[in-house]
């Protein structure tokens, strides 16, 4: 018997939807140029406190959320591919999805350093934050960093929606949709997931306010 099942928390999603409009937002800025720099700017402080939040939650954020319950090794991979790994089993992130998401933070966080560290050598008006922090040389090479590895951000992104439009059409199974509702169908016996509280969401979110208040006021 199909039955819903509560999979993924708030903050979680809230985290994922704030995430991808803040960098469509990023990448219009940066072609765009101009005074938008300044809201690229103050954008970026806001992809890091999500940045911080995300690692913070997934460390003692909820089950489905935590590196520990869904980054998997070798063994648990292989199981998957094979088709032996049920998603009642872990109902949050597969395996390579779990390595998609490593991947994407990993990526994400280069770009933001590279950005906060990068010069602004057009009209030297929108230095990132930690820009006074290197000499001018430094600087321009994390402008440049910044401006190449995006297109790996970038492809990354491109290869995370084909995976979830494809796991639609060949296995039948909506990621969209959970990611909204935060409830997936499944069948037979549902697995136990703990949802973290309020006390530990206050915990992460006050980790990133204080992190991107030190960024802001380095220079």
């Amino acid at each position: 018997m199909k039955q819903k099942l509560k999979v993924w928390d708030l903050p979680t999603r809230l985290f994922h939807w704030a995430l991808v409009s803040v960098l469509a937002f990023m990448w219009y800025s940066g072609e765009t140029g101009g005074n938008l720099m300044a809201w690229h700017l103050r954008c970026g402080l806001l992809i890091l406190a999500l940045l911080v939040f995300r690692i913070c939650w997934g460390f003692w954020g909820s089950d489905t959320a935590r590196f520990s319950q869904f980054v998997r090794g070798p063994a648990q991979i292989k199981r998957y591919l094979k088709g032996d790994l049920t998603e009642n089993e872990q109902p949050g992130h597969n395996p390579l999805g779990a390595l998609m998401v490593l991947a994407l933070l990993a990526a994400l966080a280069v770009q933001l350093l590279s950005g906060l560290f990068a010069s602004d050598e057009n009209m030297w008006l929108y230095n990132g934050y930690l820009n006074s922090l290197i000499s001018s040389e430094a600087g321009a090479a994390a402008r440049s960093i910044h401006i190449v590895f995006f297109n790996v951000l970038l492809a990354l992104a491109a290869v995370h929606v084909l995976a979830v439009l494809l796991y639609q059409l060949v296995k039948k199974h909506n990621l969209i949709a959970p990611m909204f509702s935060g409830r997936k169908t499944l069948e037979g016996r549902l697995p136990e997931l703990k949802f973290a509280g309020i006390g530990k969401f206050a915990a992460a979110v006050a980790v990133a306010v204080a992190v991107i208040a030190m960024v802001a006021n380095a220079g």
